[in-house]
This record gives C-alpha cells, structure tokens and sequence, in this order.
C-alpha cells in the first residue's frame, strides 16, 4: 500500500479478547495509536482501552474497517462476518491474525486458512502474521534477552508483507518472511485438532 510522505497509515484491531489486548498493548508501548472495536458498543469495552493507554481508540466497526491497516483478532468462524462490513477492502492491509483450531479440514476446503479468509475480504492484501504466540507472550515486551521476540509474516502479497514487517519493527518485533501463504501460510497455521510447525514457537532474534 503506498502512502504519501506527509500520511501516515492508520491502525485498527478488530476483536478485542485476549489477543486483541495483547495486540494493544504492543502499540501502546511504542505510543502508537490503534482504534479497536467489536460488534459491541464502544463504551461496553471504554474502561479495558483506557486500563492499556490512551492510545487505544475505542471504536465501532464501522469506524474501524476505515483504517488502512487492520489486524483480524476474532474466532476464524467469525472471520466472514467481519469482511461483511465492507463491499471492498481495495487499499487496505488485512492481518489475519486467527487460528482455525478446531475447524474440520474439509470446511477449510483443502484451502490454508489464511487463503480463505483472504477470499473473504474481497480486494485486500492479507499477510498472515501474530499469530504463533499465545496472548500471554504476545502482550510482553518483544525485547527479550538481549534481543527481540520473532513475528512470522505470509503473503501472496510482497509489498504488504514489507510493509507488516517494517511496523512489526516499529513494534518491537523481528518479522521473518515465511513466502505465500501456500506456503509459509501453512507453517502457522490451525486447522481441526492440529497445528502449524512454527505456532507457540517463542524465538528471540538477536541482532
């Protein structure tokens, strides 16, 4: 997605569970501003932003899809209600960040997960990425042991995968590119009662 230099890209989070949380907490850290939101009132979940920073912009969803980057933190069953609040997602970033756990295969079509939520939102780029660590890592600092807590990133999309890379360093993170999400896409992902070889993998990249 290219921006102008005088604009910066905007960030929302869409679910506001464990992981939306966690989610929030890294950009309230670096003092970043992020609108999250549920398909509840914003005032149900006020107090829970406010207890992260005032960063934390809370949202409805119809406020929120207006980002140009938005993270994908809900139950993957709910995933299609989500891309139902926009006609078109052209120029905007989708970061799957669900887990098909529990999922039967064949509802998944043969398809990686990453694909099939990447069919749902209809002209955007997905990047499969924040996924691999459980809630209570991912809402830790990054910075671990003298180095950095690894994010890993798939995308039939380069330049969005570039550009989720550079704000998972601005976040604190080390982004690693897995390829496609044919391919590195199934390294991290869930689906029925098994997963990908590199989810809960906490590594550390030290520079």
């Amino acid at each position: 997605m290219s921006k102008s230099e005088n604009k910066a890209a905007s960030y929302a989070i869409i679910g506001f569970g464990k992981i939306g949380q966690a989610l929030a907490k890294a950009f309230a850290r670096k003092g970043i501003k992020v609108s999250v939101a549920t398909t509840r009132d914003p005032e149900s979940f006020a107090s829970d932003a406010a207890a992260i920073g005032s960063e934390i912009i809370p949202a409805t969803l119809a406020e929120a899809v207006t980002a140009d980057v938005i993270f994908l933190a809900v139950r993957f069953e709910s995933h299609p209600d989500v891309a139902k609040a926009l006609p078109n997602w052209q120029g905007k970033t989708i970061v799957d960040v669900t887990n098909a756990y529990g999922v039967p295969p064949e509802k998944l079509g043969g398809l990686p997960s990453g694909k099939l939520v990447a069919q749902a939102f209809t002209g955007g780029k997905l990047v499969k990425g924040f996924n691999h660590l459980g809630a209570a890592i991912l809402g830790q600092d990054p910075a671990v042991h003298g180095g950095r807590r690894v994010v890993f990133l798939a995308s039939d999309d380069d330049s969005a995968a570039t550009e989720i890379g550079a704000l998972a360093e601005n976040l604190g993170f080390a982004p690693v590119k897995l390829g496609g999400l044919s391919e590195g896409g199934l390294l991290v992902q869930a689906h029925g009662n098994t997963w990908g070889k590199l989810i809960f993998q906490d590594l550390v990249k030290f520079n």
